[in-house]
C-alpha cells in the first residue's frame, strides 16, 4: 500500500490552531469533571459481581469466552500486570473512559461544523446520561464498547464530510476490534447498512475501499468466530438462554420511557433536535446517514423490547447534531446564552441524579435516595431488594467467602487437601477465587458460563462444600442426598444489601460422593 492510500484525518482548514485549542477548553473541563466524579466513587461499595468474574477470566486467557469476546479481558490482564487488582486499579480505566466519552462527544459537534458553544453543549450532553455513569464506574466490556461506537462514528462523520472512501479501512479496523470486545457492535453495522442503502452512500458499495474495510473487520473478528465454532457456538446458546429465561422485555412505551430516564430527561432537548437535524436541516442533510442509523436502531429495539442501555452508543452523535442545530437556530448572542444555560442545567441535573447510578452516598442514604426516586426495578427475572441490582451486586462477596472459609476450617488437614468448593454462579465462584487466598481456600468449581470450561476439577469424591441450588434448605438437602452419602447443613449466607437470591442461602458439607464429577460435568453446564 502506498502512502497515498493511507487516509489522513486533517484538522479543518478554516480553524486556526489557536482557535482549536480554545474551543477544546470547555469540553476538556467537563471531561475533567467526569473523571473527578468517577474517581470520587471508585471505592464505593466494593467490587461488582461482573468485575470479579472479569478478573477470574483474566486468569484464563483465551480467544473467547461464553459471554464475551476476549479483548476486554486481555486489557484487564494488562492493567492487573501493571497496577494490580485493587478497586482503584481495576476502575481507573473506566473512569478515564468516561472522560474520553465526554471529550469525543464534543469533538463530534466540531466535526459536524459546530462552534465553541455547540462543543460545550454536546460535551455537557455527553456527561448527562445517568445510566452511562454506571457503565464508566465498573470494569466491563460495556464501557469499552461505548468508546468503540464513538470512534467508529467519528470516522464515519469524517468520511461523509471529506468524501474520502479510504476511511472505510480504518472504520473496518475499529469495527473489527470493537467486535472483539462486544458483539453488540453488529447493531451499529446493522444501522449503518440501513443508512447506506437509504442514502447516496449506496455508491460506496461499488468502491473497493468499502469492501477492504469489510474484509479487515471480518479478519480481526475471525478468531472469536473460530473459537465459537470449535466450542459448539456457546455464545449463541448463552444469548438464547438469557433472552428466553433471564431478561425482561420492555413494552414499547416502557422502552421509550427508559431512554428518557437513562439519558437524563433534559438531554431530550438535544437528541431529539439532533435527529431532526440529520433529516431536515440544510447543513445536516449531508449527514443523513446518521439519522437513519439512529432511527432504525431505535425502532428495532422498541419493537424487540431491548434493555435501556442498548442504544447508548448512538446518542453522542445525536447530542452533537442537536448542539449544532441549537447553536444555529438562534442569533449568536441568544444562542450562546441558551447553550450555556442548557449545558449548566445538564451538568447540575446529572450531578443531582448521579446517586442513582454511582455509589457516592452512604449505603443508607443511597437506599433512601433510590426509594424516593421510585426507579428501583429489575431488567432481569430476579427479585430485587432495597437496592437496585447494579448496587446490590457490590455487596456480600467477601462475607460469602468468609462463610465458606469458616466451614472449610472445621475440616481436618487431610480433608482440606481434597475438599471441593462448588457454587452456583460465576459471581460466587469469582468471589471465592478473589478473596479465597486471604482465607486459605482452594479455587472454586462452578458450571456457570465460562467457569464450566475451566472444569471439571480434580476431586476424589471425599468431601465437598456446596452451595444449595435453591433458597429452600430442605429441597437443596434432599437434592444433594441423591449424590452424597451424608449431607450436613453447615452454614447460611448473610448479607443485608445484596441481591435477595444471594441472602439466606444454605451451604452444605457433603461427604462420600456417589458419582464421578467427570461423569456429571457435561450435565451441569449452565450458560445464561
Amino acid at each position: 500500500m502506498s502512502d497515498s492510500d493511507i487516509p489522513r484525518l486533517e484538522t479543518p482548514g478554516d480553524i486556526s490552531p489557536k482557535s482549536c485549542r480554545s474551543d477544546l477548553i470547555p469540553i476538556a473541563l467537563i471531561s475533567a469533571l467526569s473523571l473527578v466524579l468517577h474517581l470520587m466513587a471508585v471505592r464505593g461499595f466494593g467490587f461488582f459481581r461482573d468485575e470479579l468474574y472479569y478478573i477470574a477470566c483474566s486468569d484464563h486467557l483465551a480467544w473467547g469466552f461464553v459471554d464475551q469476546p476476549p479483548l476486554s479481558i486481555l486489557v484487564l490482564k494488562m492493567m492487573k500486570f501493571l497496577f494490580g487488582n485493587s478497586l482503584l486499579a481495576v476502575r481507573a480505566l473506566p473512569a478515564v473512559g468516561g472522560a474520553v466519552f465526554v471529550f469525543l462527544t464534543g469533538l463530534m459537534a466540531r466535526e459536524l461544523g459546530g462552534k465553541r458553544f455547540a462543543l460545550l453543549l454536546a460535551s455537557a450532553a455527553g456527561f448527562a446520561p445517568v445510566g452511562n455513569l454506571f457503565q464508566f464506574h465498573v470494569y466491563s466490556m460495556n464501557f469499552i464498547d461505548l468508546l468503540f461506537w464513538q470512534a467508529a462514528i467519528l470516522i464515519l462523520i469524517r468520511l461523509v464530510k471529506t468524501e474520502n472512501p479510504k476511511l472505510w479501512m480504518p472504520f473496518g479496523v475499529v469495527a473489527g476490534l470493537g467486535l472483539q470486545n462486544k458483539v453488540s457492535l453488529l447493531l451499529l453495522v446493522f444501522g449503518l447498512g440501513v443508512g447506506v442503502l437509504l442514502t447516496k452512500r449506496r455508491s460506496d458499495l461499488k468502491n473497493r475501499h468499502f469492501w477492504l474495510g469489510v474484509g479487515l473487520a471480518i479478519l480481526i473478528f475471525l478468531p472469536y468466530l473460530i473459537w465459537n465454532f470449535t466450542h459448539g457456538w456457546p455464545t449463541l446458546e448463552w444469548m438464547h438462554n438469557a433472552e428466553t429465561q433471564k431478561n425482561i422485555k420492555d413494552t414499547p412505551l416502557a422502552f421509550v420511557i427508559g431512554q428518557l430516564l437513562y439519558n437524563n430527561p433534559l438531554s431530550t432537548l438535544l437528541w431529539l433536535p439532533g435527529l431532526l437535524y440529520f433529516f431536515f436541516h440544510k447543513e445536516g442533510k449531508k449527514f443523513r446517514l446518521f439519522g437513519w442509523v439512529c432511527l432504525s436502531l431505535f425502532l428495532l429495539f422498541m419493537a424487540l423490547g431491548g434493555k435501556n442501555y442498548y442504544l447508548a452508543g448512538v446518542y453522542p452523535v445525536l447530542f452533537a447534531g442537536g448542539a449544532v442545530f441549537f447553536e444555529s437556530a438562534f442569533r449568536p448572542k441568544t444562542g450562546r446564552v441558551l447553550s450555556a444555560a442548557l449545558a449548566v442545567s445538564l451538568i447540575i441535573s446529572t450531578l443531582l441524579l448521579s446517586p442513582l447510578t454511582l455509589p457516592i452516598l452512604s449505603v443508607k442514604k443511597t437506599v433512601a435516595y433510590v426509594e424516593g426516586s421510585g426507579l428501583n426495578r429489575s431488567q432481569e427475572r430476579n427479585e430485587i431488594g432495597v437496592l437496585p441490582q447494579h448496587f446490590a451486586d457490590m455487596f456480600g462477596w467477601e462475607e460469602f467467602t468468609a462463610t465458606i472459609a469458616g466451614i472449610y476450617k472445621t475440616l481436618t488437614p487431610e480433608e482440606q487437601a481434597g475438599c471441593l468448593i462448588y457454587v452456583r454462579n460465576y459471581g460466587e465462584a469469582a468471589a471465592v477465587d478473589f478473596y479465597g487466598p486471604k482465607y486459605g481456600l482452594p479455587k472454586a468449581a462452578c458450571a456457570h458460563n465460562s467457569y464450566w470450561y475451566w472444569g471439571p476439577p480434580q476431586w476424589d469424591g471425599g468431601v465437598a462444600i456446596i452451595m444449595g441450588d435453591s433458597r429452600d434448605p430442605q429441597a437443596s438437602s434432599a437434592d444433594l442426598s441423591t449424590y452424597f452419602e451424608t449431607v450436613e447443613l453447615a452454614g447460611t449466607t448473610r448479607c443485608e444489601f445484596c441481591m435477595p437470591y444471594e441472602n439466606n442461602r444454605a451451604i452444605f458439607l457433603c461427604r462420600r460422593a456417589r458419582f464421578s464429577i467427570q461423569e456429571i460435568w457435561p450435565d451441569e453446564k449452565e450458560f445464561i
